[in-house]
């Protein structure tokens, strides 16, 4: 019985572990083969959105225009 509620976690960790690296390997697989066989990655940078301008100037005029009537 000791025996079986030994083994449940450490099955359970093993599969962790592989999943875990699975993840890792996927993510940066190639990294890893182009530093162990000398070479270099060009990874792209990620995508940046664009923001809307106008947001950020309607919202200082705002805060201007309440200021000045406060004074």
């Amino acid at each position: 019985m000791t025996a079986i509620l030994g083994t449940l976690p450490f099955l359970a960790t093993l599969w962790l572990l592989v999943v875990l690296g699975a993840a890792v390997l996927e993510e940066s697989g190639a990294k890893i083969a182009a530093a162990l066989k000398g070479r270099s990655v060009h990874v792209a940078p990620p995508a940046v959105r664009r923001m809307n301008s106008r947001a950020g100037v309607s919202s200082a005029r705002r805060f201007e225009t309440r200021w000045r009537a406060a004074a």
